[in-house]
């Protein structure tokens, strides 16, 4: 399995941290974030990564040189502007669809196009087991699935009884910011899904585990987020499911404090 970490933001929330480095190269306890990352894909057999690059992207790729890409095979996608999620994913689609033992790696075959690939933000940090994620994905063929816990977020995505994506609610606004045809989609029984908004509200960690074939039907172009994508595919009947991850530990690192609050817990080995 491959994967990518969207590492290419600005990490303004962690200023000044990030006034001189980006936001993959800020420490906790002496290991940087982009580290910590890779460690963990490593530890689930993930040894080909691409990376979104940006701010202070020479950094990045100095750093990663001169630890020998951590003994993995390390590409860089280089955003001259930044992409958001969507975008950044998009442009870096060839490391996912690349086949080298093909006289056409413009296409692909079949069982590449089902080897699903893992989207990971940098500046998260988790003990979500990713096998079981990928044993979930497998089992429910699904063309994206985002692991999600029940916890306080201003930006909650909205699941049906099947875990099938139906909805989110914005920033600020007071209803679920959904396209329309997901007012009452059909479920995987045949019958159309509760209202929206007395569907379980869950909030989404930044790890995504993603099939290839969602890569060609990705038919916006330039800046954009991928999750306005989901919402569209899922409309359209496509199979975005939730993982459930209560169980494990999760921590945005947006923050100083976070940062702090994360190196505790490294010490008091509740993660890792």
């Amino acid at each position: 399995m491959k994967a990518m970490i969207l590492a290419a933001g600005l990490g303004t929330r962690l200023r000044p941290l990030t006034d001189t480095r980006p936001k993959a190269l800020v420490e906790i306890a002496g290991r940087t974030l982009l580290e910590i990352t890779l460690t963990r894909l490593r530890t689930f057999g993930i040894t080909e990564v691409i990376i979104n690059v940006h701010h202070f992207a020479d950094m990045v790729t100095d750093y990663l040189k001169s630890n020998n890409n951590f003994g993995m095979r390390l590409e860089i996608s280089r955003e001259e502007i930044l992409l958001d999620t969507g975008g950044g994913l998009k442009k870096a689609g060839w490391f996912f669809l690349e086949n080298s033992t093909s006289a056409n790696p413009s296409r692909p075959d079949s069982a590449q196009m089902d080897e699903p690939f893992l989207l990971h933000n940098v500046d998260v940090i988790s003990t979500i087991d990713f096998a079981r994620m990928l044993q979930f994905h497998k089992e429910h063929q699904a063309l994206a699935t985002l692991a999600v816990q029940a916890r306080e977020t201003s930006r909650p995505l909205f699941f049906d009884d099947n875990l099938q994506l139906r909805g989110r609610r914005t920033s600020g606004t007071a209803n679920p910011g959904c396209a329309p045809q997901l007012t009452a989609t059909p479920n995987h029984a045949g019958t159309t899904s509760t209202p929206r908004d007395s569907l379980p509200s869950l909030a989404f960690s930044g790890i995504h585990l993603i099939s290839p074939r969602l890569l060609p039907m990705l038919t916006e172009e330039g800046v954009f987020s991928i999750i306005p994508a989901y919402l569209r595919l899922a409309a359209q009947g496509q199979e975005i499911l939730a993982f459930r991850a209560d169980a494990y530990y999760w921590r945005d690192l947006g923050r100083p404090a976070d940062l702090t609050q994360a190196a505790h817990d490294l010490q008091q080995k509740v993660l890792l």
